[in-house]
């Protein structure tokens, strides 16, 4: 099938996010967990395909390479229109990177001008007049403030993407937006008549989402969190670019064995995890006992439980309980200790009949989803906004999989879960 849009994610939470948004318009949607091995001219593709990449942290340099790489199998896969997907708390330094890779991406594609606009109404994140919020604090009063690996500390958008990119930075504010499409693309005409390269726009409601959309999806590049390309399916199906054909399969048949493997501290996972406790066998990793004696003691409990019944291993803490662990071993160490034993029990639970498994974290997620050794997912049905149940390979298995960024879901997120997959069975 015929590639329209090619999307690369800087985590894999953040590519099932948009994967699942995506397939809300019942389109056939392909997720790729880094860049494939096959060939694009022969792979099995779908009219939207999408990148998983875990490059949201990693030196910049490696970002802008693994990235490029991504860009030119979408390319040779068909893709025109292409789409740079990160968080929409834009996690980022002040070195990047998120700027240096969108315009390395720009420089390849020979694109002018792109926009950036993390924006998730659904999810309580708005834009006004170039600051972010989550919910009604500004991003850097939010619990982001606090993130161990990109703590933001400013929520002015064009302040946080000048210092990473090299060309002119400037806005597009919601009285624009409110104008409707036209007047967006006049402003970023204007804009770009100026030397501006990066502009970023603001969104507060869902039908600012459409209006960027249909201002935007002709660029060479667009940029952004997962909403802002939601849109884009209905606007392809409208101008003929992708027809019913590209419609998805029902889902495969799954065992019941389920896990739950959380390795993110956010405030949201915090309460989801504190949710689900009562409600399954549960098993906490400590960092410092990990350090000392690796991960058998969990991995034992692991095989004495049921397969079919609830279970969850979380090293999901408190932030000054995380603070102080890292004050022992180093924040890089911490979290490869707890990536390494969640990526192991996976494999674990895995052999032992395990055919259901829910991932909270994106550095989680990477080291699950490589630990299985999955490759590519097709999307399912949404669980929350942006969290879709998905369906992949591990060792000759079908497995379903979710992957959920810390921030997203309900309090009940991890029962919801299930009890949806349920239903679609």
């Amino acid at each position: 099938m015929a590639v329209v849009l090619g999307c690369i994610a800087d985590d894999f939470t953040g590519a099932t996010d948009l994967a699942g948004l995506l397939a809300r318009s019942g389109v056939k949607v392909s997720l790729r967990m880094g860049v494939p091995d096959e060939a694009p001219e022969t792979a099995d593709t779908a009219a939207f395909e999408v990148i998983a990449l875990k490059c949201r942290t990693i030196p910049v340099a490696d970002a802008v390479a693994e990235t490029r790489a991504a860009l030119d199998w979408l390319k040779r896969a068909g893709a025109q229109r292409f789409f740079w997907k990160y968080c929409s708390t834009f996690d980022s330094t002040a070195e990047g990177n998120i700027g240096p890779v969108a315009e390395a991406l720009m420089a390849d594609l020979g694109a002018s001008q792109t926009m950036y606009c993390p924006a998730f109404p659904e999810n309580g994140r708005a834009i006004f007049m170039g600051n972010l919020f989550v919910g009604e604090l500004p991003l850097a009063e939010s619990p982001m403030k606090d993130h161990p690996l990109t703590p933001m500390r400013d929520s002015n958008l064009m302040r946080l993407i000048a210092p990473q990119v090299t060309g002119k930075v400037g806005l597009a504010n919601r009285l624009t937006v409110a104008r409707g499409a036209e007047a967006l693309k006049q402003r970023l005409s204007d804009l770009e008549a100026e030397g501006v390269a990066h502009v970023v726009i603001d969104a507060v409601a869902d039908e600012d989402l459409q209006v960027i959309a249909e201002a935007c999806q002709k660029m060479p590049l667009m940029t952004g969190g997962s909403a802002v390309a939601m849109p884009l399916p209905g606007i392809y199906l409208r101008e003929g670019a992708i027809t019913e054909s590209a419609k998805r399969a029902a889902p495969p048949e799954i065992g019941k064995g389920a896990i739950v493997l959380s390795g993110s501290c956010s405030a949201m996972t915090r309460a989801q995890v504190a949710d689900y406790l009562p409600k399954a066998a549960s098993y906490k990793l400590d960092p410092l006992e990990l350090a000392a004696n690796g991960a058998q003691a969990a991995r034992d409990w692991l095989a004495a439980q049921d397969p079919d019944a609830a279970k969850i291993v979380y090293a999901t803490a408190e932030p000054e309980d995380v603070a102080k662990v890292q004050a022992e071993l180093g924040v890089a160490q911490a979290g490869e200790l707890v990536e390494a034993a969640l990526a192991q029990l996976a494999t674990d639970a895995l052999d032992l009949g395990v055919r259901r498994f829910v991932v909270a974290g994106g550095e989680t997620s990477g080291a699950v989803t490589k630990a299985l050794g999955v490759t590519a997912m097709t999307i399912g049905d949404e669980i929350a906004p942006g969290v879709p149940w998905t369906w992949c390979e591990s060792k000759g298995e079908q497995i379903a999989m979710t992957l959920k960024s810390g921030n997203f879901g309900s309090v009940a997120f991890f029962t919801e879960a299930f009890a949806k997959l349920d239903a679609m069975s």
